[in-house]
């Protein structure tokens, strides 16, 4: 009870602060009763959808849609807040100098002079505020499906030569109960069998809590083909059924079955701390999967489990789902795992980025390695931004992707 005092106290002092804002560039009460129905309505249908989330189900469509709706009003006021803030500290110290010089230098008895704001920040703010709420209407509306492909290739000294050219489709992060439009996820698969790469895997997060989410989508995603070195998966956090509560531990471990088993519906070999051989007929690479370890979360990941006997020098690809096990473990580990697929981050699904100029999301503050490529102790790591999505139902900047990558034997 007292989380929900702190955020409702929190959320009023945000919006009168925009109010104060509004006001500074008109008057008009109509607009100003229009802002405040506007304000008011979202809050509204926000804490209703609080009010109707049932922590035995998690997170609904309907969660999503009054999350969205928060964001849509809480993000532009935010930033307008900053710029009314940055004013009045700009404002709040004339007062202060004009006071000291009054009383110290000119001896003058008056309080000094506190300024106006300046009709011309509001503007600014309010122009400024309205780009993040354009792309967070974008996001929910189009961003969310707006599937891309990103291709690497990357160079090993230690590859098979025979494997020198070998590719793979990686998608992570699925989040099937977040999904409304059927359309837009048969695209994506008809997106991802279009590669044609050697070999397809997922890296984890098929449900956001449950294992009946993905029943709309089992015919959907039972045609994503089969390529010639197979499809494998491994497990994410939200897979596990730790964020809603369960009746009992037996229906939550009976979900977790459930769940294992549908990977298999969808014809995944799912991966829990073991390791398949990709057999070419000349040489051998090891496909390794483990569970679930997050710094934050779960450790259920085993290295020396899923690794077993395996020669330590062989050529072996990770799957991990959390990118903070290749940081806290992986990098520097005695058996060298030349290539780490990892997801979970979402890239924050909000960011900018421009190739060569700008990398940025809310989530490089939570994690070091969060999107796209990096090597290390010649080692490689790629974080794959999601194919879904989950608490914000949209995009911004972070959009899904379809990751693929062509592994290549480096020439001396």
């Amino acid at each position: 009870m007292t989380k929900w005092i702190i955020i409702s106290v929190l959320l009023f002092v945000i919006e009168f602060y925009a109010y104060q804002t509004i006001k500074t560039i008109t008057r008009n009460p109509w607009l100003l009763g229009l802002y405040a129905l506007i304000c008011l309505g979202t809050l509204i249908y926000f804490f209703y959808g609080l009010s109707q989330f049932d922590r035995r189900i998690g997170v609904t469509r309907d969660s999503l849609q009054a999350m969205g709706a928060l964001f849509l009003l809480i993000v532009p006021q935010i930033i307008l807040i900053a710029f009314m803030l940055s004013e009045d500290i700009s404002r709040l110290l004339i007062a202060g100098f004009k006071l000291v010089k009054n009383q110290f230098v000119e001896g003058d008895s008056s309080l000094g002079y506190f300024p106006d704001r300046r009709a011309f920040i509001s503007k600014l703010a309010l122009g400024v505020a309205a780009i993040p709420l354009a792309g967070m209407i974008h996001g929910i509306l189009k961003g969310k499906y707006n599937f891309r492909v990103l291709k690497h290739t990357l160079y090993f000294d230690d590859l098979p030569e025979s494997f020198d050219g070998f590719t793979l489709t990686q998608i992570s992060d699925i989040h099937s109960g977040s999904f409304d439009k059927t359309e837009k996820i048969a695209y994506a698969v008809d997106l991802i069998n279009a590669q044609k790469s050697d070999l397809l895997v997922f890296t984890g997060d098929l449900v956001n809590n449950k294992a009946t989410e993905m029943i709309p989508w089992i015919s959907t995603f039972k045609k994503l083909k089969t390529p010639k070195y197979g499809k494998h998966s491994i497990l994410g956090n939200h897979d596990y059924g730790d964020y809603i509560d369960w009746d009992s531990p037996e229906d939550k471990d009976k979900n977790l079955a459930d769940v294992k088993e549908m990977h298999a519906t969808i014809d995944f070999n799912l991966l829990c701390n073991e390791q398949v051989e990709l057999d070419n007929g000349t040489d051998k690479i090891s496909l390794v999967g483990v569970e679930n370890w997050g710094h934050r979360f779960k450790k259920m990941g085993d290295l020396k489990k899923a690794t077993g006997n395996l020669d330590a020098d062989a050529f072996k690809i990770l799957l991990s789902h959390d990118p903070s096990h290749w940081e806290h473990e992986v990098k520097q580990h005695d058996t060298k795992y030349q290539l780490t697929l990892s997801g979970h981050t979402h890239g924050s699904q909000f960011g900018i980025e421009i190739p060569g100029f700008i990398k940025w999301s809310p989530v490089q503050y939570i994690y070091k390695y969060w999107g796209g490529l990096y090597q290390e102790f010649g080692k490689y790591l790629y974080v794959n931004r999601g194919f879904g999505f989950h608490a914000f139902p949209g995009r911004v900047g972070m959009w899904p992707e379809i990751t693929v990558l062509e592994l290549r034997k480096k020439m001396v």
